[in-house]
């Protein structure tokens, strides 16, 4: 049972009107703030006027990354203090700003996918050594009719490029693995895209308890491919979230996964108050911390502590 009646979206690209759909769906009047003139019932051109009018019990930023410093600082000067989600990353770059917001979460919504949640369970008793992750697509496909070259993927300024874009990865391996004591990546621009941000990476960390973990993210893969691989002392694990499948040595599990879903179940939990699965403010400065280390690791070709 959902208790919040009221919310507001911050931003109204397709990351925005999706939430803004799926808040609606759950029978919660959602108005939105955007800079354009948007078809939206009730829409605002700012935020306070938004937080002022709607007096919302729950908010979602979803703007562009580089915005939602301000926009947080901004929220907080109104004297709110109910739930937020932000959009993943939480920022482009760390920050020393302190927010005393009671429930603020990050957006990295593949926490809530059933393939992800199978194989925390999976995992429960097992000695895990490695794990190899790959996700890869080729951005001007990614968002149609668009053109990539104005996308925020294609400019850093805006907090865009392919570590950002796809951190996703980041968050549900700190999720699954736990935290990483020692790390090296190589990264960067590498292939012919007209963007000025980076469309490839290559990390590598051990995590506290030793697992080696090695993770690839690209804007280059004309094949989309979203899989983890798991080795432990008694099985193999491959995780493949575009197939929608499980492997477990020879034996393979499918699901059936709506492309809404783990956003659904991201809110639903949120607004529920039920807080285990979801990512935390110190989660995603945590993120964004590794972000920025795997960046300076590969300028500079060494490895570095979690100090």
């Amino acid at each position: 049972m959902i208790h919040v009646k009221k919310a507001v979206v911050i931003g109204y690209g397709s990351i925005g009107q999706r939430h803004t759909r799926l808040l609606n769906s759950l029978g919660i009047m959602t108005a939105i703030v955007s800079k354009r003139h948007v078809g939206a019932e009730k829409s605002y051109l700012t935020i306070e006027e938004a937080i002022k009018s709607e007096q919302p019990e729950y908010i979602v930023i979803a703007n562009e990354t580089h915005l939602h410093e301000e926009t947080l600082t901004r929220i907080q000067n109104t004297g709110y203090n109910h739930k937020i989600l932000v959009e993943k990353p939480l920022f482009a770059k760390e920050t020393s700003q302190n927010y005393q917001f009671s429930s603020l979460y990050v957006g990295y919504n593949l926490r809530f996918h059933p393939i992800v949640q199978k194989v925390y369970e999976l995992l429960k008793n097992e000695q895990v050594i490695s794990v190899n992750t790959y996700v890869g697509q080729y951005l001007p496909t990614w968002r149609p009719n668009t053109d990539y070259t104005k996308s925020y993927s294609a400019d850093i300024t805006k907090g865009g490029g392919v570590i950002r874009d796809l951190s996703h990865e980041l968050d549900y391996l700190n999720f699954l693995f736990g935290n990483w004591v020692e790390m090296t990546a190589n990264g960067g621009q590498i292939s012919n895209l007209s963007i000025q941000s980076d469309d490839y990476f290559s990390i590598m960390y051990q995590t506290q308890i030793g697992i080696n973990v090695s993770v690839e993210v690209n804007y280059l893969d004309r094949i989309i491919q979203r899989q983890i691989i798991i080795q432990t002392n008694n099985h193999t694990y491959k995780a493949d979230l575009i197939g929608q499948t499980i492997q477990i040595d020879n034996e393979v599990i499918q699901f059936k996964v709506d492309r809404d879903e783990t956003y659904l179940k991201q809110h639903i939990a949120l607004l529920n108050n039920q807080t285990d699965m979801l990512c935390n403010l110190q989660d995603g400065l945590n993120i964004v911390r590794m972000i920025e280390i795997a960046e300076k690791c590969s300028k500079e070709k060494v490895w570095m502590k979690n100090e």
